[in-house]
């Protein structure tokens, strides 16, 4: 079983799920993609979503409102990754990139030790699950760009501001 909560925040309302102490998603609600993530976590862990308050994903929400209210940088939570070997080598990359700060898609690919996969990095950047907590927010074009995002670019850009990065310079990469 899956143990789904909705999450309402100040940049959209996320979809937040548990299974077995593990976190499996934490997703915004309102993405495009949204169909195929669920088949991708019920069928990857054999599981059916059921809408249920648990003391974990109380836990997950207490950790993201501390993040929104800047008191926060990182997360203590388990992740579970549902997904290919190299989706989950891309996600496990996402989390070495520190608060406040921003790599590129090529960059990605770079240091996942193949430049030529930028269109495969950011196809398993866009495929997360975990949003926030595992920062597919902090890619951005090599260009200093922002480009797609599960939330939107609005909630991006906002994400992003909340880390203390200013649109009106480049931005800085890690």
């Amino acid at each position: 079983m899956v143990y789904l909560q909705y999450f309402h925040t100040p940049y959209g309302e996320l979809i937040l799920g548990e299974s077995g102490g593990e976190l499996c998603l934490c997703d915004w609600k309102y993405r495009k993609m949204r169909d195929q993530i669920d088949n991708r976590i019920q069928t990857g862990l054999q599981a059916e979503f059921k809408l249920e308050e648990t003391e974990f994903l109380d836990e997950v929400k207490s950790q993201l409102n501390e993040y929104f209210a800047k008191e926060r940088t990182t997360f203590d939570l388990p992740l579970l990754f549902v997904g290919s070997d190299f989706q989950k080598s891309v996600w496990e990359k996402l989390l070495t990139i520190p608060y406040g700060k921003t790599t590129s898609y090529l960059e990605l690919s770079r240091i996942l030790g193949d430049e030529k996969a930028i269109r495969a990095v950011a196809t398993a950047n866009g495929a997360n699950a975990i949003s926030i907590i595992v920062p597919c927010h902090r890619v951005i074009g090599s260009d200093g760009s922002l480009t797609g995002y599960a939330g939107g670019l609005n909630a991006k850009q906002k994400l992003l501001q909340l880390e203390g990065m200013n649109f009106g310079q480049q931005l800085e990469l890690f």
